[in-house]
């Protein structure tokens, strides 16, 4: 503050230099303004009619459209991701199948081994078999059930009663793996 200021006289007009003076009016304005804004003149205030009732309706009716466009998105988006989880669950699963359906080769050499006396290969097939168990894999004993060819592929077949045909020998295991047929036995059917 300029000290001519300070000395000023109630009622003597003082001169503010021209930045202080521009301040002074900016306030003066934004006071005037707020003013207006608080006490609104109730002639300028415009009467609600029709016309703001059908916008406020039509408005309300579009929040209404994109809120159940928005469940039904998120809807498929939940949809979409339980999908992909189960795809991938079940390639998972195929490619551990897979996996399985490689190993039976030798599985089969194991017990063929073991049939022609090879007690040392025992503990590996045992231990091999059990592995797999363990994730899934369950070894097929028709011997004296009944013929069913969604498990067993009869190679042999040998005369019986003419009664119900049942599996006579195994000649090569058959598997599942995890409740489905990965390898059929092969057998020889009597009946």
């Amino acid at each position: 503050m300029s000290p001519d200021r300070d000395r000023a006289a109630p009622g003597d007009e003082v001169s503010l230099p021209v930045a202080e003076q521009a301040d002074a009016e900016a306030s003066l304005h934004v006071a005037e303004q707020s003013d207006a804004l608080e006490d609104p003149d109730p002639d300028e205030v415009p009467a609600a009619d029709g016309a703001d009732e059908a916008d406020l309706e039509t408005v309300a009716a579009q929040r209404d459209d994109y809120l159940e466009a928005l469940r039904r998105v998120q809807a498929d988006l939940e949809n979409y991701k339980k999908r992909v989880i189960k795809q991938q669950t079940e390639h998972l699963e195929r490619a551990a199948e897979d996996l399985v359906a490689t190993l039976l080769p030798t599985l089969d050499a194991c017990d063929s081994a073991i049939l022609h006396g090879a007690t040392e290969v025992e503990p590996i097939f045992a231990s091999l078999l059990g592995t797999l168990e363990k994730e899934g894999l369950a070894r097929m004993h028709p011997e004296g059930e009944e013929f069913d060819p969604t498990f067993h592929e009869a190679v042999l077949h040998e005369g019986g009663d003419g009664g119900e045909t049942i599996v006579a020998e195994v000649i090569r295991s058959g598997y599942t793996w995890k409740g489905r047929v990965l390898r059929p036995a092969m057998v020889k059917v009597k009946g």
